[in-house]
């Protein structure tokens, strides 16, 4: 069944039936109306802090691989923690502000919120998880009000990054584990679940959950959700005109 969100939306969460314990958000192209890891590797070109030409021809063929279902995660994460390691703690800090305002805060659509909202004024647990790394993230979980974060963690010694990773990289079956990790530790666990993301890459999860909710799919991930019966939704029509 496809369900599209339009205006104040209303009606728009008809699909639910019953209480649930734990609401879990994809962060790229679900919630936000983009991919918040390519965007911020489009951003460094446009400030000059990275290689324009080199950089943005590698990043592109990495988030190509990733919408095909071929992306070496570790190659990747390799190429994209790479300027962390080169700029100051400080910097970073002022380019991540100033890529939430440019960049970010127009990708946040009306609708994206009102389902957030929802789920909060039910009282379900949330959770982002995704698996573009945490200083990317973490600024954007905080916009939507989301406290808990699963995401790719780069590794920090004395301060500064290093440009390896911490940890399981959130991503594909990773995002399984990790959430099997954090459901362990805060007394939860999957009964009675919802998912939302627009992935393929998010199967394994998807498969996992009571309700697996398809976020205007990719064509993988749509033609499953069809076979299956899974609901897919619209969060991103009719652009916000801010």
């Amino acid at each position: 069944m496809a369900v599209a969100f339009y205006g104040k939306m209303p009606s728009l969460f008809n699909l639910r039936e019953s209480n649930v314990s734990l609401a879990i958000f994809d962060l790229d192209n679900t919630l936000l109306q983009g991919d918040s890891d390519y965007l911020w590797g489009k951003f460094l070109v446009d400030q000059g802090e990275v290689d324009g030409e080199t950089y943005e021809r590698t990043n592109q063929k990495f988030y190509d691989d990733y919408k095909a279902g071929q992306l070496d995660i570790f190659a990747f994460l390799a190429f994209s923690l790479e300027p962390l390691t080169r700029i100051s703690p400080e910097r970073l800090t002022a380019l991540h502000a100033q890529y939430m305002q440019e960049i970010i805060q127009p990708l946040i659509h009306p609708a994206a919120l009102a389902l957030v909202d929802k789920h909060r004024q039910q009282g379900d647990s949330l959770l982002i998880i995704t698996a573009t790394n945490g200083f990317i993230t973490a600024p954007i979980a905080k916009a939507f009000g989301i406290d808990e974060l699963l995401a790719t963690d780069p590794e920090i010694i004395d301060g500064r990054y290093t440009g390896k990773v911490s940890g399981t990289p959130c991503y594909q079956e990773g995002k399984v584990v990790r959430l099997i990790e954090w459901l362990s530790g805060n007394d939860l666990n999957l009964e009675n679940s919802w998912f939302y993301s627009d992935s393929h890459n998010d199967l394994p999860l998807l498969n996992r959950v009571t309700h697996p909710i398809a976020v205007n799919p990719d064509d993988t991930l749509r033609k499953e959700a069809e076979a299956n019966g899974w609901d897919i939704i619209d969060l991103h029509s009719e652009s916000d005109s801010r």
